[in-house]
């Protein structure tokens, strides 16, 4: 029989999407009701109707799971069309701000970004999981204000990518402190700000590779 390698680096049977999406989605109640310190992986199991090897045989321990917890909520997320990048970024900025608000989301990554301090492989596994994932988005932002000639294109690709990381730093560190840091609602007129203050960053980072650009 053909095996398959595990999020926790084991073999075994060939998953299954429906036990794991239970798991996860048991991983996530159990959150809203226990909080962090009191999740178990036995009080999961247990919710999601599997056993508790089960779970070891995808997930090395309680880390592991809850940051796959956490980052299927941010795989929700979705740039909206809404005819400009300005209110494309209000769009996508309002729902990640609305993810960061429930309390899953909100236990789950405090959680796990507390404890990747000591853990190098815990890092790597929310960058894996989550960071990366959800660059997806500014890709996607940056192609279609492109495309609308709001943006000009990109000829450096190394130097697209840089911006790319950065773009995602800004936005995501924004959001994040705002909402779990400093606990303040990152609501309209907040992402309206916000959005002013990333665009005008934007406009001059592009206009001044366009001069290099001339010069060159």
């Amino acid at each position: 029989m053909q095996t398959r390698t595990t999020p926790a680096g084991r073999t075994g049977r060939p998953r299954s999407a429906a036990a794991d999406a239970a798991i996860l989605a048991a991983t996530r109640a159990a959150l809203v009701e226990l909080g962090w310190s009191r999740l178990t992986l036995g009080d999961v199991a247990t919710r999601a109707g599997v056993a508790k090897t089960t779970l070891y045989r995808r997930w090395a321990g309680k880390n592991e799971l809850v940051v796959d917890a956490v980052a299927e909520l941010f795989d929700e997320l979705r740039l909206p069309d809404r005819g400009s990048l300005a209110a494309d970024i209000e769009g996508a900025v309002l729902q990640f701000a609305a993810i960061l608000s429930r309390p899953e989301a909100k236990s789950g990554l405090m959680a796990v970004v507390a404890e990747s301090t000591r853990d190098a492989a815990l890092r790597e596994r929310i960058r894996a999981s989550i960071v990366d994932r959800q660059k997806r988005l500014v890709l996607e932002g940056r192609a279609r204000a492109q495309a609308r000639g709001e943006l000009p294109p990109e000829n450096d690709p190394e130097e697209a990518a840089r911006t790319v990381d950065l773009i995602f730093d800004v936005v995501a560190g924004a959001v994040v402190h705002r909402t779990l840091v400093s606990a303040e609602p990152a609501d309209e007129e907040w992402v309206r700000g916000f959005t002013r203050l990333l665009l005008r960053g934007l406009v001059d980072a592009s206009a001044q590779e366009a001069q290099k650009a001339l010069e060159a």
